[in-house]
């Protein structure tokens, strides 16, 4: 889309993998999978980028698809293509890094989906745009960017301890804590006027 070019690539990319994976070439699925286990002993270091690329199921991929959609573009017009680049990469590290740290001693533990980096792109689009809300289905009302961030913070904890599902909240929850260190670190100025914003 005009003027935020890295987020049209990546959302291309994102969504013609997957398609491609889902109909045509499941081997790609297998051979993309992240397993934390496995990732120093068998030096599967590329597994971290391929894995962020594809996804299990045609739902996740339309969620994930949908959010960064809805909140990619307008964040990279205004950090610019550069910052959101690295923003996303570093989403796609920190979020690995939080699955490598929990499941690293499970040798059956693999997973897939772009969800630690659009969740990065979420939660840096929330500082930046503080006085922005969100629709939670199946809430009829938007809900406030800080009170969502914090609800979906205690909710990803909370839900990384439990053993049930087959979402894998501790890249969620280290993507969400990227997108704001991400700020914290690159634009100091901008988590102020936020806070200012919020409690304004």
């Amino acid at each position: 889309m005009f003027g935020a070019p890295v987020s049209t690539l990546l959302l291309l990319v994102i969504v013609g993998a997957s398609v491609i994976a889902l109909t045509r070439r499941h081997d790609w699925l297998e051979r993309g999978l992240f397993r934390p286990f496995w990732l120093v002993r068998r030096g599967e270091w590329t597994s971290i980028v391929s894995s962020a690329f594809l996804h299990a199921d045609f739902p996740h991929l339309l969620f994930n698809a949908f959010t960064f959609w809805a909140f990619a573009f307008m964040l990279e017009r205004r950090i610019g293509s550069g910052a959101f680049a690295a923003l996303y990469a570093f989403g796609i590290v920190a979020s690995s890094v939080g699955t490598w740290l929990q499941h690293r001693r499970e040798p059956g533990y693999a997973t897939l989906g772009a969800s630690g980096a659009v969740l990065a792109v979420l939660f840096a689009s929330i500082v930046y745009f503080p006085t922005g809300s969100l629709y939670v289905f199946p809430l009829p009302v938007p809900l406030p960017a800080p009170l969502f961030a914090l609800g979906y913070l205690a909710y990803t904890i909370w839900a990384s301890r439990q053993d049930f599902g087959r979402v894998n909240h501790d890249a969620h929850l280290g993507g969400a804590v990227a997108g704001v260190a991400f700020v914290v670190f690159s634009d100091p100025a901008q988590v102020a006027a936020a806070f200012a914003a919020w409690l304004g």
